[in-house]
């Protein structure tokens, strides 16, 4: 076990890698808390300690499971040790952390929590809902972020939160993009700022509303946890989609501007930042989104724009009737693994394709050489039948 304090709460509490495991006496969903997975984010672990603590057996219909992420560097109170472990789960990066004795600690963190989620899935009937708790180094609303899948949206709208679509595509590795490869919903909640009060109140109040809409505590009152949220989100829940993300390396000179909080709009030209003594200026108008004001860490700052509802609704229309099996009939673009819904795209043919009509259709760019681009469509790995009975689908 390890001591993780909490500069908000002023306080300690020991933790393992389960903190909770709770199985009701009736058949229902599971549900998989991470809290954690970055050591300088310790809010998620004082809100499943708040309110599982208090959770009375007799009250669950189903599975709860809480899992601690990055425990050395809980202790020590950083984002990682060696490595981040939110970009660790690769398809690539997994096989090499199963097949070596690496002495990396996050190698070792990794293996074990492989390790654990694959024992919960094999002893658990599902519908499984995966929920990554976490907080940011700058002001912000709390919101949702997930993979573009409609198992994700939906369960998302749920909450009196923004959503915030296509991050995967600028991430290499989180946690919750290789849970979506397997089918099942998953989604990340970012409470608030590190360690300010509120970020451990807004995830008390977005576990409680978890309990609730899976169905899991069916008698619990959510009332004022859906109203916390609206309050703190200044009642902002549209879904927002990643524009740009600004990229630094480890050891480059970086200095954003101080008091940007995240959903901040800015416009065209605005001044952001200073990178290696350049200045970076908005290319658009748009949302600051997530701008780091923490030494670790290889992004920026993101450039977030609403999504109209006419857009999101048509998309859900293309994809229930599978819309995307005309692309293969489109020069420069086919199949790369069908099974596993990704597409090759020749770049020297297809370049001029718009990145919105893949996005439309469920797809999300994630690899690319200087030749080709693969693009992935959540939706055919989406296990959407064990969920079509639950009360929110």
């Amino acid at each position: 076990m390890v001591e993780v304090y909490s500069k908000a709460l002023k306080k300690s509490v020991s933790v393992d890698r389960v903190l909770f495991e709770i199985e009701g006496k009736k058949k229902g969903a599971t549900i998989v808390f991470f809290a954690g997975v970055h050591g300088n984010e310790p809010a998620g672990i004082f809100a499943l300690e708040s309110v599982l603590g208090q959770l009375k057996k007799s009250y669950v219909k189903g599975n709860i499971y809480a899992i601690s992420g990055n425990l050395k560097a809980l202790k020590e109170g950083k984002r990682y040790i060696n490595e981040d472990l939110n970009r660790l789960w690769s398809e690539a990066q997994i096989k090499r952390t199963l097949q070596t004795h690496s002495i990396v600690s996050e190698h070792q963190e990794q293996k074990e929590i492989f390790n654990l989620l694959n024992s919960i899935i094999a002893k658990n009937k599902g519908p499984f809902y995966f929920i990554d708790l976490h907080t940011t180094s700058s002001k912000t609303l709390p919101f949702i972020t997930i993979n573009d899948a409609i198992i994700n949206r939906k369960f998302s709208e749920q909450f009196p939160v923004p959503i915030v679509l296509g991050i995967e595509e600028y991430l290499h590795g989180p946690l919750l993009s290789y849970i979506n490869t397997l089918g099942y919903v998953s989604l990340g909640f970012e409470s608030g700022q590190h360690d300010n009060k509120s970020a451990i109140g807004n995830c008390i109040a977005f576990i409680n509303l978890v309990l609730k809409n899976t169905n899991v505590v069916p008698h619990l009152d959510s009332k004022k946890h859906f109203k916390t949220l609206q309050i703190a989100t200044q009642y902002l829940s549209d879904f927002f989609e990643i524009a740009y993300l600004h990229r630094i390396e480890n050891n480059d000179n970086f200095d954003i501007l101080p008091a940007f909080k995240s959903f901040e709009t800015i416009k065209k030209g605005e001044l952001i930042a200073k990178h290696n003594n350049k200045e970076i200026v908005a290319r658009y108008r748009g949302r600051i989104f997530m701008p780091l004001y923490q030494k670790s860490g290889n992004e920026g700052f993101f450039l977030i724009k609403k999504i109209p509802r006419f857009f999101l609704k048509l998309s859900m229309c293309l994809r229930t009737i599978k819309a995307d099996r005309i692309f293969v009939f489109m020069p420069g673009i086919s199949w790369h693994n069908k099974e596993k819904g990704i597409l090759k795209v020749n770049l020297k043919i297809a370049k001029y394709y718009a990145k919105s009509i893949f996005h439309l259709l469920g797809y999300r760019s994630k690899e690319t050489d200087q030749t080709y681009l693969f693009v992935t469509n959540r939706e055919r790995v989406s296990k959407t039948k064990n969920y079509v009975k639950e009360p929110w689908f």
